[in-house]
């Protein structure tokens, strides 16, 4: 688990005692310690390979008054913010409590970024092919919600080469025979 990074154990204990401060809940979510408002998660803490974090699940409503936030991944995260640290030395408590408080107030507001809108995709060629050569794979995928269809379509779509199209779709084929969405494990 992120939260038990051997490399940064004491700055994840200090982030997490600061954390614990402030008027939250805390939650065991996706195997983590997460801290919510009325349920709803505000923010939680991790150590990786080369830096440690906080991250606010709601992180792009915030002001960012000392410009520490920055997007997980983009293009794909919408709402969260993370602030990265390197060092015990870039701790700064109040600084952290004051971006707290102010993910704890976008919570009480309700505010959130509401979802895209569903867009079709095209079923890629090389699944086409499969399903060609295997029926009852193709009748398994259409069992599936059109949520997890969507799911493996993009994971398809995003690799370049042919070759690793055709690898995913080996790597799915057990999931889909067996009911499961490609991201089940992470809800």
């Amino acid at each position: 688990m992120m939260q038990d990074a051997e490399q940064w154990k004491d700055e994840l204990e200090a982030i997490a005692g600061i954390i614990r401060k402030a008027p939250l809940e805390t939650a065991i979510k996706w195997g983590a310690e997460v801290f919510t408002y009325e349920g709803k998660n505000v923010v939680s803490y991790g150590g990786f390979k080369n830096f440690f974090s906080i991250w606010f699940y709601n992180g792009v409503f915030l002001e960012d008054k000392y410009k520490v936030l920055v997007t997980a991944s983009e293009g794909k995260t919408k709402s969260l913010r993370q602030w990265r640290f390197m060092a015990m030395e870039e701790i700064d408590e109040k600084k952290i409590l004051s971006y707290i408080l102010e993910a704890i107030e976008v919570e009480k507001k309700g505010l959130k970024i509401e979802p895209a809108k569903f867009k079709a995709i095209e079923t890629p060629e090389q699944l086409e092919q499969a399903f060609r050569a295997d029926l009852s794979f193709k009748a398994a995928f259409e069992q599936l919600s059109p949520g997890k269809q969507k799911e493996y379509m993009v994971y398809i779509n995003e690799a370049k080469q042919e070759a690793t199209k055709m690898k995913r779709i080996e790597k799915i084929r057990p999931m889909i025979l067996n009911g499961v969405g490609l991201n089940d494990k992470y809800k």
